[in-house]
């Protein structure tokens, strides 16, 4: 049997997945994700705009990190962010504008800025349902569908598929974008940097969750600034198109021709989607990570996780976005996924451009899989006891697919990530709808509480017991 056709961008196994893809996504989830959003916006009275200021504040609120072995607000917050900031913000950005044009940008910020409440209620009931395991914590949707819904069937299912998409569907999206990269800059062969990878993912993911933290929390900041940085460079440079820029998007977005051309709903899709797999808000993958941190009240952390979206989605991806459509090389029907950012960024500061995208989605994309393998770890742990299987999945994890994604097409891994995603972003909407009245007494008990005066309001476990979804 041929394996390089079954890999291949045409190949019989992306032709499959990509029908499965075209109805969950175009008949199911956009519509699904979109009404969940504007409900819980309305719910919480757009918590995601009216506080935060607080979300700002409480990156550095430490006042519940009682134990030097926990992980803080912040620690937790850059492990969602080195998830979320990935291939999403650089290859996945590109792919959105080359598959549905410069109006997908719109459908992100959108799926952003309502999704943002989706991150809020996830985490927060992700803090209220988390567990104490020795050193640490841990929790995530699996945690809440076992213990607040009852339904372990449920919980156990979202485990597995959670544990598939972030340690293999995932993982094959990251390697092969940071492989794409580095032989478009330095001619580096896919197999020997995937070897490479495979060498470096192993060595953090035996580490444990808690040095994932530590790497996280070091790591994010400074791509994440370097990256902007350049990026306000490259605008500041092309100041003056800046607002044609603009009305590209919004032109695009609402433009006569993509409605006459029947191509408005492909670009809304490809925008929402692209949107999700980066700021990851209604997949509960957030969930897990917000688990993790030693706060003293879960709206604490349903806030930072909410404002982790704000900062994936409107500002790296944005940056991107800007860099990619001024350089006007999107039109290019050759280019596509992190080469288009490359050749945008090639463009406009030169043969450097190219480099640093490669060193920059290293390490974005590489964090990412370090992110990824801490969602795999927790909920193999919510499974089963035996480490047997916790090894089995590092192994996945950290070697096969890490050298799947190298060899693989982009089509054909960009198709799984988007099957395993719509799978555990259905189940685990269900889960926070049933269970959101919850999440937003919590967030009238934190409000309460402040206006009360209360610098750091906690919460008192008594006030909920009653409470069935």
């Amino acid at each position: 049997m041929n394996m390089a056709g079954i890999f291949s961008a045409d190949g019989w196994l992306n032709t499959f997945i990509s029908g499965i893809n075209n109805i969950l996504w175009t008949y199911i989830l956009v519509a699904v994700l979109i009404a969940c959003a504007i409900l819980f916006t309305i719910k919480t009275r757009g918590v995601q705009f009216r506080m935060i200021g607080e979300m700002i504040r409480l990156l550095g609120d430490s006042t519940k990190k009682t134990h030097e072995k926990h992980v803080s607000s912040f620690e937790a917050f850059a492990v969602s962010i080195a998830s979320r900031v990935g291939t999403g913000n650089l290859a996945g950005v590109a792919t959105a504008i080359a598959v549905g044009g410069p109006g997908a940008i719109f459908w992100m910020w959108i799926i952003a800025l309502l999704g943002s409440a989706t991150a809020f209620v996830e985490s927060t009931l992700a803090q209220l349902y988390k567990r104490k395991t020795t050193g640490s914590y841990i929790g995530g949707p699996a945690y809440y569908m076992m213990y607040g819904l009852k339904k372990p069937w449920m919980a156990r299912l979202y485990a597995v598929l959670i544990t598939a998409t972030f340690c293999m569907a995932y993982i094959s999206i990251q390697s092969n974008t940071i492989c794409g990269a580095m032989q478009e800059a330095f001619g580096i062969e896919p197999w020997v940097m995937g070897l490479l990878l495979v060498l470096f993912s192993t060595l953090c993911i035996f580490g444990g969750i808690n040095r994932i933290a530590k790497i996280s929390s070091i790591f994010v900041p400074v791509m994440a600034v370097l990256y902007v940085l350049l990026a306000v460079v490259i605008i500041a440079m092309n100041i003056r198109l800046l607002p044609s820029v603009f009305k590209i998007i919004f032109e695009n977005a609402f433009g006569f021709q993509q409605f006459a051309g029947g191509t408005f709903g492909a670009m809304m899709m490809t925008g929402i989607k692209r949107g999700l797999f980066s700021n990851e808000a209604g997949e509960g993958s957030a969930a897990c990570a917000a688990s993790i941190a030693d706060v003293s009240h879960p709206v604490k952390q349903g806030l930072v996780q909410a404002l982790s979206v704000f900062t994936d989605t409107l500002l790296i991806c944005s940056c991107t976005a800007f860099i990619i459509l001024l350089s006007g090389v999107y039109t290019n029907p050759d280019l596509n996924g992190i080469q288009l950012t490359q050749n945008a960024l090639l463009s406009e500061v030169g043969k450097v451009g190219p480099a640093f995208v490669a060193l920059a989605i290293f390490m974005f994309a590489f964090s990412s899989i370090i992110g990824n393998y801490t969602y795999g770890e927790m909920n193999v742990k919510f499974l089963t006891k035996k480490r047997g299987w916790l090894f089995f999945v590092r192994v996945m994890n950290g070697i096969v697919m890490v050298m799947f994604g190298a060899l693989a097409s982009l089509d054909l891994v960009w198709s799984l990530g988007d099957l395993f995603m719509g799978c555990i972003t259905l189940c685990n909407l269900y889960a926070i709808v049933r269970l959101h009245p919850l999440a937003v007494s919590l967030l009238k008990d934190y409000v309460k509480q402040k206006r009360a005066g209360i610098k750091s309001p906690e919460y008192h476990n008594e006030e909920f017991e009653a409470w069935k979804p």
